[in-house]
């Protein structure tokens, strides 16, 4: 998937469209939509075409459990045009997004849905408002790590498969993933018989391959829920908001920093300000990626995290 070319004028204009629609006109499914199930898809593509002869994979996975839901809601009807619009401010190349939700696979009906990889701005908003806010879960428990399996098991880049750079993953979310995958929750949610449940660290080494992941807790308040399980999982790579409206401007900086088309941190509030970024959010993102931008900046640093990527790997289980 993936064709056709983004146009962020045709974007926003949807988006003010929906300045009087209420949130259930614009989120309108009371179940998994078809399109949306995972059960049984071999693979969602991010592929190379004319308009885009340089794809990179972005995946967010969006938490829609009872507290997480106000995340999906902003990016549809207010949000997700400023992604776009610095990633298209900093010349990041044909940009393809995918929309996943999550929930949790103990409780919830539709505890996995997965959209595909688009570029053009009707599509990669049809996959985010065809997501089902189930508002589900129990806590303090997500199946983030059966989202996590499915990207690195059931997705096929060509950033990657041909020119070795991975794609991006951005999840949100206040609770902590099951220790393990279990073998029957794949089976029965995504239709894949595994010998043996999976520790969540494989399951992160085997995505990692592919995918530069990072976690986003939506505020401060919510951080202590889960920060410490996601830093020993993914390290800096954890981005503790001030608020969920910080989201898009949050995850296209984390994305400019790990690419390195911003310098550093001054450079990239910059960018947002020349872009009409509101103040205050750019003060408040700036705080969220500080850690990441001092890692990314720092040589030793990324060194040592290059080290800990590859160790992780080195538990891969999928590899004989």
């Amino acid at each position: 998937m993936g064709q056709g070319e983004y146009a962020y004028e045709a974007h926003a204009a949807l988006i003010r469209q929906r300045a009087d629609v209420s949130v259930q006109e614009v989120f309108r499914q009371r179940g998994c939509h078809a399109l949306m199930n995972p059960k049984g898809v071999l693979v969602r593509e991010s592929r190379d075409s004319e308009k885009n002869p340089e794809s990179l994979a972005i995946a967010f996975a969006l938490d829609v459990s009872g507290s997480m839901g106000e995340i999906p809601i902003l990016m549809a009807t207010k949000l997700l045009p400023s992604f776009m619009k610095i990633l298209l401010d900093l010349k990041v190349p044909s940009p393809q997004v995918l929309f996943m939700a999550v929930g949790d696979a103990n409780c919830d009906q539709a505890p996995l849905q997965v959209g595909q990889f688009e570029s053009t701005a009707e599509l990669i908003d049809q996959w985010l408002t065809w997501s089902y806010i189930e508002r589900g879960g129990t806590g303090p428990h997500e199946s983030y790590e059966l989202a996590l399996y499915f990207l690195a098991m059931h997705t096929a880049l060509d950033c990657w498969e041909k020119r070795k750079k991975r794609g991006y993953l951005f999840m949100t979310g206040d609770e902590i993933p099951y220790s393990a995958l279990s073998k029957h929750v794949v089976e029965n949610i995504v239709g894949d018989r595994l010998d043996d449940d999976l520790r969540v660290e494989e399951v992160v080494a085997k995505l990692q391959e592919t995918f530069v992941p990072f976690f986003v807790i939506p505020d401060q308040s919510r951080r202590q829920n889960c920060e410490r399980v996601w830093r020993d999982l993914l390290g800096e790579h954890v981005l503790c908001m001030d608020s969920p409206e910080d989201i898009c401007l949050v995850s296209a900086g984390a994305l400019a920093l790990s690419e390195g088309v911003v310098p550093n941190l001054d450079a990239l509030g910059k960018v947002f300000r020349d872009g009409g970024m509101p103040a205050e959010r750019v003060k408040s993102a700036a705080r969220a990626l500080k850690p990441l931008a001092e890692l990314t900046t720092d040589p030793a640093h990324r060194t040592l995290g290059e080290r800990i990527g590859s160790t992780l790997r080195g538990l891969n289980p999928f590899q004989g």
